[in-house]
């Protein structure tokens, strides 16, 4: 077992395969594009390089299916639960790292007219879609989740009123 620096992204891929149980990398990315992409991205090719990594860590075990593809399948061993635990336990605040293309547009002089009908619409369809899923699943979602979908709506109110602001500016 080996000494390794865990990220965001490495936590990520323990917190999904300790909700699946055992998983593959391609389970593990396509459950993060179907739960946490919203508010955490992570690419394909990291997902498989965190597996790796983790696996030569000693956080995840492997077993390879027989027949077929040959699927690794990976779970948590008890140092990768501790690792997750404690990381779910540290309160420690990390600055949020706002990642706004539109944003980062305006700084450098993009035109708020071009821009800010574009942003409204699609902030406004996410919105939306949030909306919706918390109508139709919401009760289903553990408080992590529902919370966590919470600030998705909330974000995304934000930058609606944020761009309708930006537009009202404009001359």
């Amino acid at each position: 077992m080996s000494e390794v620096r865990l990220t965001t992204p490495s936590f990520l891929v323990l917190g999904i395969i300790d909700k699946l149980g055992e998983a593959s990398p391609y389970d593990v990315k396509v459950e993060a594009a179907r739960t946490v992409a919203p508010f955490w991205s992570v690419p394909h090719a990291q997902v498989y390089a965190q597996c790796d990594r983790l696996l030569e860590a000693g956080l995840l075990s492997e077993v390879r299916q027989a027949g077929g593809r040959n699927r690794r399948l990976m779970s948590l061993t008890e140092a990768g639960r501790e690792a997750l635990r404690g990381w779910l336990a540290d309160p420690a605040f990390v600055p949020v790292e706002a990642r706004e293309r539109g944003i980062l547009k305006l700084w450098f002089g993009a035109s708020p007219r071009v821009h800010a009908p574009v942003q409204i619409d699609e902030h406004r369809r996410t919105l939306d879609a949030y909306e919706g899923l918390a109508r139709d699943v919401g009760e289903l979602l553990t408080r992590g989740q529902r919370e966590a979908l919470e600030f998705g709506i909330r974000y995304e109110r934000m930058m609606v009123d944020f761009w309708q602001w930006v537009e009202s500016r404009e001359p």
